[in-house]
C-alpha cells in the first residue's frame, strides 16, 4: 500500500523469473541487437577498462551482444565521431549528456563527491582557471602535459594523493567544464567539454533523474529497491518500475514490468568480468547464486579461477568460468581452464565450445589449450 492508502501491485517472482528478466534486459538472450548504438541505448553505458588479457571490457561486452560481426574499430570510430562520449569512466550515447547537465551544474554550486572536494576546488580556483586557459588555447592535452599550480595539494591515503592535475580534471569533468577527448592507450586526453559534448539543453534536474532511473532499470531489469551509488553511476532506480519480491530472498526489489512474463529463449555467452549482468555482486549472488571474483589483483597462488576469468552464461544460469588469455605475439588464445560450477551437459559443452571458437575468431587468434 502506498502512503496515500492506494493498493500497489507487488510482483511475486521466482529466482528463475528474476534471472530471465535480468538476462533479457541486458540483451543476453537469443535476440541480437542490430548495431552498436542500439546496444548502448539499451545498456546505457559501457565501463572503460583497458585490460587486454582477452580484450578490453567494453569490446567484450559488445561482442557478447553483437557477435563476431562486431569489429573493435566500430567503438573507436563512434567515440571519434562523438556518437558516443566518455563520462566519468563510462562510455555513453552522446545524446544522453543532456540528462547529466543539471547534475554538472549542481556540482559547481554545492559540495559533491568525497568530503572536502568542493572546498578543495574552490581553494584552487586559480589552478582550475589555468587548466581551462591552457586547454582553450592548445586543445586536447593529457594530464602529464599540464602544469600543477595547486596551492592546496589533494590529500588522500590512496593512489591519488598529491595527484593534483588529474584530480582537478576529474572534478572539472563532474562540473561539465572538461571532457575526455580520446584515449591514448589507457591515458585520457582532455579538452573543453563544449568541444566534445553535443550542445543540447539540460533536461531539468527532477525529470533527468527520473529518466535516468527508468533507463537504468530498463537496462538491468530488476534491482534491489535500496541500493548504494557507485563511482560514475548510481546503483539505485528510485521509484522506477514496480515493486517486487523474489521467492527465498528477503530484499525488496524494483522490476521493469514490461519484462515480466515475456517468453524467454536463452543462449550461451562469455561475459566480461565488468559486464552489467554481474557488476552488482550482491544481486549476482542473490538471483544467480554464483560465486565469482575478479582475481587479477590477487597473488597467483590465491587465485581459484584465473587472472581474468570470464563468467559463462547458459540460458538463465551462470554455470562456470573460462580462464583464457590472448597471446597476440604468438597469435593464439590460450585456454587455461574451464571451471564448471555445475556439471556441464552435452548441450552446454557444445555451446561453450562454440562461444570459445567464436571468441578466438573475433580476436583473429587460434584457440589452443595451454
Amino acid at each position: 500500500m502506498s502512503r496515500y492508502g492506494r493498493l500497489v501491485q507487488v510482483h511475486e517472482l521466482s529466482r528463475a523469473d528474476a534471472r530471465r528478466i535480468a538476462v533479457q534486459a541486458q540483451w543476453l538472450d537469443r535476440r541480437r541487437p542490430a548495431s552498436l548504438l542500439e546496444v548502448l541505448r539499451q545498456l546505457t553505458l559501457l565501463q572503460v577498462d583497458g585490460n587486454k588479457a582477452v580484450a578490453p571490457s567494453a569490446d567484450l561486452v559488445l561482442w557478447s551482444r553483437l557477435g563476431s560481426g562486431y569489429r573493435q574499430a566500430e567503438l573507436a570510430t563512434a567515440l571519434r565521431d562523438r556518437v558516443l562520449v566518455e563520462l566519468e569512466g563510462m562510455i555513453r550515447p552522446a545524446e544522453d549528456i543532456a540528462l547529466y547537465r543539471s547534475q554538472m551544474q549542481a556540482s559547481r554550486d554545492e559540495q559533491r563527491g568525497w568530503p572536502g572536494t568542493h572546498d578543495w576546488v574552490r581553494a584552487n580556483d586559480a589552478f582550475r582557471r589555468d587548466l581551462l586557459f591552457r586547454l582553450t588555447a592548445a586543445g586536447p592535452m593529457a594530464a602529464g602535459e599540464l602544469p600543477d599550480s595547486a596551492k592546496v595539494p589533494w590529500q588522500s591515503t590512496g593512489w591519488s594523493n598529491n595527484r593534483n592535475v588529474i584530480k582537478m580534471l576529474e572534478c572539472m569533468e563532474r562540473r561539465g567544464e572538461v571532457a575526455v577527448a580520446m584515449r591514448e592507450g589507457n591515458e585520457r586526453v582532455w579538452d573543453l567539454a563544449s568541444r566534445i559534448y553535443p550542445d543540447d539543453a539540460a533536461v531539468p534536474a527532477a525529470e533527468a533523474a527520473r529518466v535516468r532511473d527508468e533507463r537504468r532499470l530498463r537496462s538491468l531489469g530488476i534491482v534491489r529497491a535500496s541500493n548504494r551509488d557507485y563511482v560514475g553511476e548510481a546503483w539505485h532506480v528510485g521509484q522506477a518500475g514496480q515493486p517486487a519480491v523474489i521467492e527465498g530472498i528477503r530484499s525488496k526489489w524494483r522490476v521493469e514490468p514490461s519484462l515480466i512474463g515475456r517468453p524467454f529463449t536463452g543462449r550461451a555467452a562469455l561475459l566480461s568480468p565488468f559486464d552489467r549482468l554481474i557488476f552488482d555482486r550482491k544481486r549476482m549472488d542473490d538471483i544467480f547464486e554464483f560465486d565469482y571474483q575478479l582475481e587479477m589483483y590477487k597473488p597467483v597462488e590465491k587465485r581459484r579461477w584465473g587472472y581474468y576469468a570470464l563468467p559463462v552464461l547458459y540460458g538463465d544460469r551462470l554455470i562456470g568460468k573460462v580462464d583464457a588469455a590472448a597471446d597476440r605475439d604468438a597469435g593464439v588464445l590460450r585456454l587455461n581452464a574451464i571451471h564448471q560450477d555445475v556439471k556441464f551437459t552435452a548441450p552446454m559443452i557444445e555451446a561453450v565450445n562454440a562461444e570459445l571458437d567464436d571468441l578466438a575468431h573475433w580476436l583473429g587468434l587460434d584457440l589452443v589449450d595451454a
